[in-house]
């Protein structure tokens, strides 16, 4: 699994580069590995540090640590989402277990947080689902019942009130949740990174080409070396497939961003000079907008059927002239030359947006899968994985394990052939909004 990525992405590059990275070039054992060093790997690495002070743990990365998804998505720590097919009253009980395991991804970021004293632009402005269509009020009055029943504050806003807010004056509907927080996804998982204990040895750049069970020892071969191990984790996400992980219940989607410089004195002026906010679409191929703390605009309106490892400058541009379309469309007097960076990214999706936490195997473990709430779910789910692979079990474990269980999906080339049908349907329905 050799990992590729752009390095254009706006959030990694407002960090400073790393040093004394290293990179797998011999035969290694260990008594455990953890495959992938995003939000879900790196929590579980510390969560395992912590559990076996005295035992050797390896944490392999195809590429730099956290610069995958983890650094590449739209920096929200959700509370509640409205596209994930949990929103009928039929489906309520559903909907509750998920927004009580974002509740309890939110408070693992919190706990990190604070004991780190980590600076990662946290901010608990809540976020909004918003839409062009006057029609698409139906949807939220139907979400905001649901919202109510569960507990959760939140209220319905019109063109006037929105346009104040976001400083655009296209949105005509909206819902805005008080739970949810924005930030800085790179300053995050950087941290993460930076705070990992001793007894923790991260490779990078290193890929996993395969890997086998033999008696009781996994063994992972990688490009300039090999890896024997008594446990192993998989937290590479998006790329379980690519290895062979649940490949019937996951699959990749492929996601692309732009981001612009900083707005002026004067261009933030003309938009009213908003507070930091997030909109999410209320249709699932809508438009991802965010105005962050530092006066950028993030926005994300493309996701595909795509080779997951590598996306071509020329593609890349291809998807950022319908990123620039969205902006104008939001922000007119804004300049044609605004968009400082592009990125690609890889979200996993399993059939009903549940996400994928289990032991398959006496030593093999896998935790991924998050439908887009990666920051929370994904941090959460890294620290009771490990939990879990000691033997040991938590409540946090009880009320996961409750969760509606990823369904089955049908083989390839059908699996793609209805993924990228789906896409395109949803693609125009929203097409006002991207």
């Amino acid at each position: 699994m050799e990992v590729v990525n752009d390095n254009s992405c706006s959030w990694v590059n407002d960090l400073s580069l790393r040093n004394n990275i290293k990179t797998l070039s011999s035969d290694l054992d260990c008594e455990w590995l953890i495959v992938g060093a995003g939000y879900t790997g790196l929590s579980a690495a510390r969560k395992l540090a912590q559990l076996h002070p005295n035992q050797k743990i390896l944490l392999v990365d195809a590429q730099l640590a956290g610069e995958g998804a983890s650094s590449r998505n739209s920096g929200y720590l959700v509370d509640t989402t409205l596209n994930d097919g949990f929103t009928s009253n039929k489906e309520l009980d559903n909907y509750k277990k998920k927004t009580d395991i974002y509740k309890l991804g939110i408070d693992t970021i919190k706990r990190f947080i604070k004991e780190y004293q980590v600076d990662c632009d946290w901010n608990e402005c809540g976020k909004y689902f918003a839409s062009s269509k006057q029609e698409d009020k139906k949807i939220l009055e139907n979400f905001s019942e649901i919202l109510s029943k569960l507990g959760f504050e939140h209220n319905l806003l019109s063109n006037k009130e929105l346009k104040s807010r976001l400083g655009t004056n296209f949105y005509n509907i909206a819902l805005h949740t008080k739970g949810g927080i924005l930030l800085h996804p790179s300053k995050l998982v950087r941290a993460m990174i930076d705070t990992l204990p001793e007894n923790v040895n991260l490779y990078e750049n290193s890929s996993l080409i395969d890997w086998k069970k033999k008696n009781d020892i996994v063994i992972c071969k990688f490009i300039n070396g090999s890896i024997k191990t008594k446990k192993i984790i998989f937290a590479t996400n998006g790329f379980l497939k690519s290895l062979g992980i649940k490949s019937n219940y996951n699959f990749p989607i492929t996601l692309t961003a732009s981001m612009t410089r900083s707005l002026s004195d004067e261009e933030f002026l003309s938009l009213g000079e908003p507070k930091e906010w997030g909109v999410l679409p209320v249709r699932p191929m809508g438009a991802t907008i965010r105005m962050t703390k530092n006066r950028r605009i993030l926005i994300r309106n493309t996701a595909e059927v795509y080779n997951p490892y590598q996306m071509s400058k020329s593609e890349l541009t291809k998807r950022s002239l319908k990123q620039k379309i969205g902006i104008k469309k939001r922000f007119p007097e804004l300049p044609d030359d605004i968009i400082q960076s592009s990125w690609s990214g890889i979200v996993s999706r399993t059939r009903n947006s549940s996400q994928i936490f289990e032991k398959i195997d006496n030593n093999i473990f896998v935790a991924g899968c998050y439908n887009g709430s990666g920051i929370g779910v994904g941090t959460l789910f890294g620290e009771q994985i490990a939990i879990k692979a000691s033997n040991e079990n938590t409540k946090e474990i009880e009320i996961i394990e409750a969760r509606k269980k990823p369904t089955w999906l049908p083989p390839n080339p059908f699996l793609n052939i209805a993924v990228k049908f789906r896409l395109m349907y949803e693609r125009y329905r929203a097409h006002k909004d991207i």
